[in-house]
């Protein structure tokens, strides 16, 4: 969808006018996988050298390539590639000095077993240089189909050991992705790998919410010629319309800790925001007023929804608590901001703007009120964070088609999932995984 279509969008999912199928954009082609193009990365890297995974051969998913693409992707470290033609495992007596003599500070070995009955015995060390010492040693029996996300944890393992911060890398997205006639719901790895449909429909399907256990999504579907509210669940499949109501359903978002769903509802006339139970239960509705209320989205400590309105005559960010009470504005920069959502530790906040007519992903200190614009293409949209706070995922348009990105809080890193011919959109980072 064009972004100068953008809040028009909102006004006519919050009203349930039916030009919403006409404004969804098309593309020729669907393709699943993603690309990753890197163009923006972290000030300081850690120099990091990954050994091939002995063993490795024959088996579905190159271990060493798995881990070494996803710290490169997150923009702090580099890899020096010097471990090609040594063979290293996890039990490899090493030389902390000569390694970091050579520029590397953290060495990854290890070896990987096929088991009589078919599982996998995967072990790794990861060596810091500079400690000469091992930062873990460790082993994982599993089945060959989890073998992509155990490389993607112990990835995840490296970039906590040496950042001081959970990794992402074995956390999920979902989006739309659209082909004439058909619409998707796609669940991903962080690296775009992996694709899975969990809904395929002939119908639009927009605003997928994750919730916070990721073993349910929130989306609204149009299939029966109306917005409707849904919750899916992905281990079966299995879901159940939540809101479907007279008018409009749309803009689902889970509370913190799972318990309550936020919606936008038009059932008595206006564009409004109501709580329910997970369940469907215990409908409440939280705004009044005659303007548009819609795109909630819950705080993590659960005292906050935010949410966008045009109360004040052109769409701002807003901030109330939970029971609907002590609405006050929150952005101020600009006539034109929306899609608010909250970081993890509820610090920044990240939104689309309008400057000088492009469409923007921001970011805004709450507790300084200082705002930053991290892109420059100025059709972005639908921006959510990664689970650690530390990434921003968004949609945006690139070669007449929509492909995803992502940045960091300080707009230093940047990459693009791009695929070569589906049209993607609709974009949300999934929660950390539980193990």
């Amino acid at each position: 969808m064009p972004n100068t279509a953008l809040w028009g969008r909102i006004r006519r999912v919050a009203y349930a006018a039916l030009a919403t199928f006409a404004l969804m954009a098309l593309s020729n082609t669907a393709n699943a996988q993603l690309k990753i193009d890197i163009t923006g990365v972290g000030a300081n890297q850690i120099a990091f050298s990954a050994a091939p995974f002995q063993g490795n051969q024959g088996l579905p998913e190159d271990i060493k390539k798995i881990i070494e693409d996803d710290l490169v992707r997150s923009g702090f470290f580099r890899s020096i590639n010097t471990t090609s033609n040594v063979d290293l495992n996890e039990a490899t007596l090493i030389d902390p000095t000569a390694w970091k003599s050579i520029g590397v500070d953290a060495l990854i070995v290890g070896s990987v077993k096929k088991l009589p009955d078919g599982r996998l015995d995967l072990r790794f060390n990861l060596h810091d240089t500079a400690q000469q010492k091992s930062l873990g040693k460790f082993s994982y029996v599993i089945a060959q189909s989890a073998l992509r996300l155990t490389a993607h944890k112990i990835a995840d393992y490296v970039y906590e050991k040496m950042l001081g911060e959970k990794g992402v890398f074995a956390t999920r997205l979902a989006y739309v992705e659209k082909a004439p006639g058909r619409y998707r719901l796609i669940i991903a790895d962080a690296d775009g790998a992996n694709p899975q449909v969990a809904l395929a429909s002939k119908e639009p399907i927009i605003s997928p919410s994750w919730s916070p256990d990721g073993t349910q999504l929130a989306y609204v579907s149009f299939e029966t010629r109306k917005p409707v509210v849904f919750v899916h669940t992905l281990a079966t499949g299995r879901r159940k319309a939540l809101a479907n109501f007279k008018g409009s359903n749309s803009a689902p978002a889970w509370s913190s800790k799972g318990e309550k769903i936020a919606v936008v509802l038009t059932k008595d006339g206006g564009s409004q925001i109501f709580s329910m139970g997970a369940d469907g239960s215990g409908l409440n509705r939280l705004t009044n007023g005659n303007g548009i209320n819609t795109e909630p989205a819950y705080s993590h400590d659960g005292q906050s929804i935010y949410f966008t309105s045009d109360r004040g005559g052109g769409p701002q960010i807003y901030r109330m608590s939970t029971n609907g009470s002590n609405a006050s504005r929150v952005t101020f920069e600009g006539g034109y901001n929306i899609s608010p959502r909250i970081s993890p530790d509820d610090k920044i906040l990240t939104y689309v703007t309008r400057r000088e007519g492009q469409f923007r992903i921001a970011v805004l200190d709450l507790a300084g009120g200082t705002e930053m614009l991290l892109t420059s293409t100025g059709r972005e949209e639908s921006p959510s964070f990664s689970p650690n706070g530390r990434y921003i995922l968004y949609a945006t348009r690139s070669g007449g088609k929509g492909t995803l990105a992502v940045v960091s809080k300080d707009g230093r890193i940047k990459y693009t999932l791009s695929s070569s011919g589906a049209d993607i959109s609709e974009p949300t980072w999934g929660p950390f995984l539980n193990d």
